[in-house]
């Protein structure tokens, strides 16, 4: 499952007795060593989805974490991008992986997703693995915030994978996880918020509509498609709406 430069087992004890931002902070040096890190795949296929949709001048990569999805965001903007995320360690690995002059220019923003310092500055907002990290009550607020940190016509996008089916081993490993997860946040201070389960896509679209973007679906066709016809994977782009003109004085 990981690699030998991934972390040991008593280094991910204790990220996972910590508080989801102090157990980034240890995880960081070794994270790209872990399957944690988005498949580099993933991070291609986005792309090629996103490239006919711009173009793009600014670009907002949403919990950043080492700045994989920086790459994506890199070849579609064409004035900045920047990653955001609320662990310093985190930031620091980023910083390091991005470092020397380049184009577009790249910043890296310390904050809370849920508190973003941002008004109508991107056109694009993209977001790798980090859902997971949010309860479900917390959406309306988080898809607010990018909302908000959108332009007007702006797009906010990342891929939703198929979900395994109850058949599956990996359906059975998610659910023990999340239910150990659930029992270690009952009974341990400060919780760590980490649910593989309670991401799901007919609560996302709804929250996103309800906020304000056009959604849609659009398929990741490197991926192919399960026995019963459904995409493995999709992109889901949401919209902010654009300005409308007013009409002019007669």
């Amino acid at each position: 499952m990981f690699s030998p430069e991934g972390p040991t087992l008593r280094e991910l004890a204790a990220q996972a007795l910590s508080s989801v931002e102090r157990g980034y902070d240890l995880l960081a040096p070794k994270f790209d060593h872990t399957p944690f890190r988005t498949p580099d795949p993933v991070l291609e296929a986005v792309a090629k989805a996103l490239g006919p949709l711009g173009p793009y001048e600014d670009g907002l990569d949403l919990c950043c974490g080492t700045g994989a999805g920086l790459d994506v965001l890199t070849g579609l903007c064409r004035r900045s991008v920047t990653g955001v995320d609320f662990s310093a360690g985190m930031l620091d690995v980023a910083r390091e992986r991005a470092a020397g002059p380049g184009e577009p220019s790249v910043a890296w923003v310390r904050a809370d997703a849920r508190a973003l310092p941002f008004t109508a500055a991107f056109d694009l907002v993209v977001s790798f693995g980090a859902f997971g990290h949010f309860l479900p009550e917390e959406l309306p607020g988080l898809f607010g915030q990018v909302h908000n940190s959108l332009r007007p016509g702006g797009t906010f996008a990342f891929p939703v994978l198929a979900p395994p089916r109850p058949t599956s081993l990996a359906y059975w490993a998610l659910l023990g996880f999340d239910a150990a997860m659930r029992v270690r946040n009952s009974v341990w201070r400060p919780p760590f918020v980490m649910y593989y389960r309670a991401f799901r896509l007919g609560n996302i679209t709804r929250e996103l509509t309800r906020t304000g973007f056009a959604v849609e679906l659009r398929d990741l066709p490197e991926f192919g498609r399960r026995d019963d016809g459904a995409p493995r994977a999709r992109l889901l782009v949401a919209r902010r709406a654009a300005e409308v003109s007013p009409p002019p004085e007669a």
